[in-house]
């Protein structure tokens, strides 16, 4: 790096101001320096190697380098329109940039009369060791496998409707403003509609650092495929962005996809100029670029190898935390192995966390297997919404349980028990392909709370999840800045939980990745993901599974041990799940079913609770807790006295039906739910069992009004 400027370190017991760029560790302390890359929104006119306003280093055109990074940086007076989207759009971090805070306009860059502060952002698609901003989809396109295009532009299509929501839409349709990370679609920067609206009629008018003004690196693409009159474009109203306009930029790429994605690729985008601004409408494109990208991903073979485990700390007494699998829970549902991830992290203390955390894992075994029995036989893959309100509906009712077992206890306000839950289901859905039939490799994650989802590869660790806590509530309400949030007195304090409120009044956070790349998937509770321990120590044990060199299981013990030392104050669960693309699955070679293996010994597992010890347990969560599983599973304590035979057929009989009538109930809802969501899919599929013959009926929906 040629730009000598001194970097500070950010440990407020140090703050040494001498440190070269280029190194890793403080000289002074020793602690790892920061390098904060930033994007300075409509800054491209000040020159490289500047600093400016004493602090920020000038790297790249646009880039700016922190150098005090353990100073809060400048905040806006007021939230003004430019700043609320980045604040209402925090939940789509994963794609969308973050405001870090704001800089005044040095007196070199030319500006007159008052101009706006500049604006700084963070997560920006930046390589985090040079600060080189990662290439942008038309750049990487024509390198990209089939299977990525096409989920490039599905992470676009759904992008859609919450930009949209915010007027910043538009951010979507200039190339240069799409930047790839890897299978991740990431924006640079957001541009409010009205701005891309007058850029399209006045490709001449410029003003310093004000997005409404501002000058394009290029025309807009709609512009190119379809021309629109001066006089139209000049409207004083802001022209709202239509799906016909993000079908002309796409159709810039058709013809250097991959071949069999060129046909449908040029169909969709003719179906996105024809139908029009209604919600059927761009359901019919969502629905058609899903089967493309489930077509597309099936073709390859994936194998996924899952290991899990908990552990007290060394400064608890209890464990509050369960997760599966685990060494005690891998007989409980031998059907959702390699299949399902949970991790679950008590809330109330001993006589209430650790019941909470056991009920919502046994009510979710019970559930998924029930859900899994029912995709089984399906012919075709059930659509994504149908799917996300199956699963808010599992989770609904492990809510409901907690809260059922809080109201019989007389449980209120702090006093009630809950748990997080983060929970990743691979659904085994199948698909006819070119190639011939293949599974789907959808990944769903589910998540409530603070425990978190981690997406690791050999290049980058990628947190998938945001916490459900107060900096979050913050941020997303428009009320404070990242930074400012987080010197709330509360800032990690949990907003939700489950059990601890009424169904109807919590979000459940359902999202949807599909597995076109090998990595691993690391489920964890926030006795390991305090203070940042995942993001510095991924790593270490993530390139050594992921080249085979490290068996999972034993992964999984270093995550707790690492854990235990570094966030002992708390209990720690971990659960691993290695996705190997390329690689036929074989589920006969499972590593994680070693019974000699660290993270299967007794140590690292959940403690049980007994019924005992749990004598005001409602009679639905103590025939979970313990009911059905000792009496399927768990050995017989000596000295207990064994159920008559009637007696254990009655209730195996009992469970039978409960299992059943469950089956029924979702069934009948995921068919319920598909059908006001897919018409057109499931009026298909009905057609085909009974033999009559499909006859087409398009009734576009109302238009979706335009955001104010």
């Amino acid at each position: 790096m040629s730009i000598s400027l001194p970097l500070h370190c950010a440990n407020p017991n140090c703050r040494h101001a001498e440190n070269v760029l280029g190194q890793v560790v403080c000289d002074h302390c020793q602690t790892p320096l920061i390098y904060r890359y930033l994007w300075a929104v409509d800054a491209a006119q000040i020159p490289v190697g500047s600093l400016v306003d004493n602090r920020y280093a000038v790297i790249h055109p646009q880039v700016w380098l922190d150098t005090q990074p353990g100073v809060p940086p400048q905040l806006p007076e007021e939230h003004t329109a430019d700043l609320l989207p980045y604040l209402h759009l925090y939940p789509q971090r994963l794609h969308v940039p973050e405001l870090y805070g704001v800089c005044p306009v040095p007196k070199t860059a030319g500006c007159q009369g008052n101009a706006p502060p500049i604006l700084l952002l963070e997560n920006v698609p930046l390589d985090p060791q040079t600060g080189q901003l990662y290439p942008n989809l038309e750049n990487a396109w024509i390198s990209a496998s089939a299977v990525r295009q096409v989920y490039w532009l599905w992470q676009i299509l759904q992008l859609w409707r919450p930009l949209q929501q915010q007027g910043v839409v538009s951010s979507l349709l200039r190339a240069d403003n799409l930047i790839v990370d890897g299978w991740r679609v990431r924006l640079r920067e957001l541009i409010s509609d009205q701005a891309f609206s007058s850029v399209a009629g006045s490709a001449g008018s410029t003003a310093c650092h004000h997005s409404s003004h501002r000058e394009p690196e290029s025309y807009f693409a709609a512009s190119v495929m379809n021309p629109v009159p001066q006089s139209v474009v000049l409207s004083p109203e802001p022209l709202c962005p239509t799906l016909a306009e993000l079908a002309n930029l796409w159709q810039l790429w058709v013809e250097d996809a991959q071949f069999p994605l060129v046909e449908p690729l040029r169909d969709l985008c003719q179906q996105m100029q024809r139908i029009g601004e209604t919600e059927f409408g761009f359901q019919a494109v969502r629905s058609q670029l899903n089967r493309l990208l489930l077509e597309q991903a099936a073709q390859e073979p994936l194998r996924i190898d899952i290991a899990g485990a908990t552990t007290t700390g060394p400064q608890r007494s209890h464990n509050e935390d369960a997760c599966y699998p685990s060494a005690d829970r891998l007989q409980f549902a031998p059907a959702l192995q390699p299949y399902v991830g949970i991790v679950c992290d008590g809330i109330g203390g001993h006589e209430g966390g650790e019941v909470a955390s056991q009920l919502a894992l046994r009510s979710l075994q019970l559930q998924l297997q029930a859900l899994f029995a029912e995709l089984v036989g399906q012919r075709e893959p059930c659509p994504p919404a149908v799917v996300e309100e199956q699963l808010i509906e599992v989770v609904r009712v492990v809510n409901n349980l907690i809260a059922a077992q809080n109201d019989s206890q007389g449980r209120a306000s702090r006093q009630r028990m809950g748990t997080t839950l983060v929970m990743a289901v691979y659904l085994p859905q199948r698909i006819e392909t070119p190639n011939g039939e293949g599974e789907t490799h959808e990944l769903y994650l589910v998540h409530v709370g603070d425990s978190r989802a981690y997406w690791l590869t050999p290049r980058a660790c990628q947190l998938l999840t945001v916490d459900d806590d107060v900096i979050t509530r913050e941020v997303r309400l428009g009320r404070s800045v990242y930074h400012e949030a987080r010197q709330h007195p509360d800032a990690s304090a949990l907003t939700q939980a489950l059990g601890t409120r009424d169904a109807d009044s919590l979000t459940i956070n359902v999202q949807r990745f599909i597995i076109e790349e090998s990595g691993v998937l690391l489920l964890c509770s926030d006795g390991l993901s305090d203070n940042d321990l995942v993001e510095r120590s991924w790593e270490a044990w993530t390139q050594p599974v992921l080249k085979g060199k490290l068996p999972l299981a034993a992964a999984v013990q270093a995550w707790l041990e690492r854990a235990d030392q570094e966030n002992g104050h708390d209990n720690s669960s971990v659960v691993l799940m290695h996705c190997r693309v390329g690689v036929s699955p074989d589920w006969l070679e499972t590593d994680w079913l070693e019974t000699d293996s660290p993270a299967s010994s007794p140590a690292s597992s959940p403690v049980e609770p007994r019924a005992a010890d749990d004598p005001d347990l409602t009679a639905s969560a103590r025939a979970l807790l313990y009911d059905e599983a000792e009496s399927t599973a768990m050995p017989s304590p000596v000295g207990s006295s064994e159920l008559p035979k009637s007696q254990k057929f009655v209730d195996v009989w009992l469970f039978g039906l409960a299992f059943a009538a469950v089956m029924f109930i979702l069934g009948s809802l995921g068919v319920a739910i598909w059908r006001e969501l897919d018409p057109a899919g499931f009026r298909q599929l009905w057609d085909q069992l009974s033999g009559e013959p499909s006859i087409e009926q398009v009734e576009p929906s109302p238009s979706v009004p335009p955001a104010p």
